[in-house]
């Protein structure tokens, strides 16, 4: 098969929007977390969330018309439109239909469906908005930033939840090493809005102010927002233009658990990070940092702590979450998983995880990179995406070749 180069990132996050800024955003552990702005979260107890004020879809895009699209589209649209600028992509000068779009996202365009909902609510059904309507079908992800791109190969959208950016990066890893196509932009888009703020907050997995993974005190997640797209390239492309990579995609493995809805399982997820490892090519011992699924539930990350060990044995590598940093950007989170762990193997770092103080006695050969980015020269790293549903997807990452 074709080796798989990730050659362009494009972050849109709450601690920096493109490559540089999120770098920085990650070394210095910056915390993206503020009161919500984007409704009115008057009647909730918690009321913090990882928004990206500072998006501006205007800034970024070229084809689209930012009002008529939904603002999960336009984080993906815009992520994709980043990743290519970076990778330094001349779209026009490339076969469009060998080039693709491959989009993960847990909610879609929830917040449309709110605001239809709202409609009806003051008006009735006569006050529905066609423009809403068309801004509706969660598969626009894939649509926009292909439409933005002026690209015509596949154009997909995962609705695998939390572990939707991971699934999408092995799409999107299979069609360039099967040479079903040159280059796909992968990754995923969601945004904060009221239905999936509530839906944690009564399942009793949110947290007050901070995400703490790993953490003894840990007290669950914090919602959050973004868009994240890597540009995978087959290496013959990437050479004959003399593009630099940041890495290599190694290789990935879904599974589910099938057991329960949202309670993960560590035999399930164990199994799956040794397919991984077994479609990667690698054994355990060669893994140096893991970027962690890491949602700050006591259940989560216990269970991807007791995973790991089961894998890993007693040289579990460091394991860190950037959603101490982030917040759970849902669809997205594993998507900035992969770009996280593409700027640690190019620039030698591991990202921090922010808000640890104390040792969790039920998992004490986690390593967390507390609260400080720790200098490293990595080789291969893995990226964890979990779901609810028991949707397992984990990714293997190497060092430019």
């Amino acid at each position: 098969m074709e080796p798989v180069l990730i050659t362009g990132v494009g972050p849109i996050s709450n601690i920096g929007i493109g490559a540089r800024a999120f770098e920085r955003g990650l070394r210095r552990g910056r915390c993206g977390i503020s009161p919500i702005a984007s409704f009115d979260p008057t009647g909730f107890p918690l009321r913090n969330a990882g928004e990206v004020p500072s998006f501006r879809p205007e800034q970024h895009l070229r084809r689209l018309e930012p009002k008529e699209w939904g603002r999960s589209s336009l984080f993906a649209a815009a992520a994709a439109r980043l990743a290519v600028t970076d990778a330094e992509l001349d779209l026009d000068a490339l076969p469009p239909d060998r080039v693709g779009v491959v989009m993960g996202t847990t909610s879609g365009e929830s917040k449309v469906v709110e605001e239809i909902a709202e409609q009806v609510v003051d008006g009735g059904f006569a006050a529905m908005s066609p423009t809403l309507f068309g801004q509706l079908p969660a598969g626009r992800l894939a649509w926009a930033a292909s439409d933005d791109l002026g690209v015509a190969g596949e154009s997909v959208t995962l609705t695998t939840a939390c572990a939707a950016s991971n699934y999408a990066i092995g799409y999107a890893y299979d069609l360039v090493a099967h040479g079903d196509a040159d280059i796909m932009i992968a990754g995923g888009a969601d945004s904060v809005c009221r239905w999936a703020h509530a839906g944690f907050l009564r399942l009793g997995a949110m947290a007050e102010e901070r995400c703490s993974p790993f953490d003894k005190n840990r007290a669950g997640i914090l919602t959050a927002e973004g868009g994240a797209a890597l540009v995978l390239e087959s290496a013959a492309s990437a050479r004959a233009r003399g593009a630099i990579a940041y890495g290599e995609v190694l290789g990935y493995a879904v599974n589910c658990d099938a057991k329960h809805m949202v309670s993960p399982d560590a035999a399930s997820i164990a199994n799956c990070i040794r397919l991984a490892h077994r479609n990667a090519g690698i054994e355990p011992y060669e893994v140096d940092y893991v970027c962690a699924h890491g949602t700050g539930t006591p259940a989560n990350d216990v269970t991807e702590a007791t995973a790991l060990r089961e894998v890993f044995g007693e040289r579990v590598p460091p394991v860190s979450s950037v959603k101490s940093m982030l917040g759970h950007t849902m669809g997205a989170a594993s998507g900035f998983g992969a770009i996280a762990c593409a700027l640690a193997l190019a620039h030698g770092f591991m990202p921090p995880t922010i808000n640890w103080s104390t040792p969790d006695p039920e998992m004490p050969w986690v390593d967390p990179v507390p609260n400080r980015a720790r200098p490293a020269d990595l080789s291969v790293v893995q990226n964890d995406g979990f779901a609810f549903g028991g949707n397992n997807a984990i990714v293997v990452l190497a060092a430019a070749p």
